[in-house]
């Protein structure tokens, strides 16, 4: 479950509890994307929710190294640093990001029709990972009434000239299913926000700024 932009909320449902990437339509594509909606994603055969009423998907090439792009995800302690939407960010197991690893993050959330204004606090738990190709994480997001529970999976595959990048993201609860359009909105744009954050980092820190 994902982040939280002006209007609004990305929290990570990265598999690893529930990285809220974005919660509660639909905006364009980031710069770059060629949505492929063929088949749910997955990491080592399992995916998102499917019985899940608020369901987001999007992808883009990022021109840099996988080995970068890889790192910059995977290293969660980090997220502060790149994605202004995490406001904090502690790490609750040690070593490389693997399955069973968990994290617990704070992203906050603007104020929607169904909640008021509040801060999510999501801890995740990775549930699947295969190096250099995918992560699958799960987990609770938590805020003043509002509780979301997200599914978030994450495709890395190398192209010419970089690295599509997938993402796809379901959120289940009480709050988000009573407005399924805004929460689909709001968890559309948080995870178009992530990519576009990840896409700018990495392809930054070789030196393809604007690409």
């Amino acid at each position: 479950m994902p982040r939280i932009r002006s209007t609004s909320i990305r929290a990570a449902l990265l598999t690893v509890p529930l990285a809220v990437a974005g919660v509660l339509g639909i905006a364009a594509a980031p710069a770059g994307a060629t949505p492929h909606l063929d088949k749910p994603l997955t990491c080592r055969g399992e995916g998102v929710d499917p019985r899940a009423r608020v369901h987001a998907r999007t992808e883009t090439v990022i021109h840099a190294p996988l080995s970068t792009i890889w790192k910059l995800q995977t290293d969660v302690e980090r997220w502060p640093s790149w994605q202004a939407p995490v406001k904090s960010m502690e790490r609750l197991d040690h070593g490389p990001l693997r399955k069973g690893s968990t994290f617990r993050w704070t992203t906050p959330v603007p104020p929607n029709p169904s909640t008021p204004a509040t801060s999510l606090d999501i801890t995740s738990t990775v549930g699947q990972l295969e190096r250099d190709s995918c992560i699958r994480w799960t987990g609770p997001a938590i805020g003043e009434g509002l509780r979301i529970d997200g599914v978030h999976v994450w495709q890395f595959t190398k192209v010419d000239g970089g690295v599509l990048v997938r993402t796809e993201e379901t959120h289940t609860g009480e709050q988000v299913e009573a407005d399924v359009p805004t929460a689909t909105r709001i968890l559309r744009e948080g995870l178009e926000g992530w990519l576009g954050d990840l896409k700018t980092t990495a392809e930054a820190r070789i030196g393809h700024h604007g690409r």
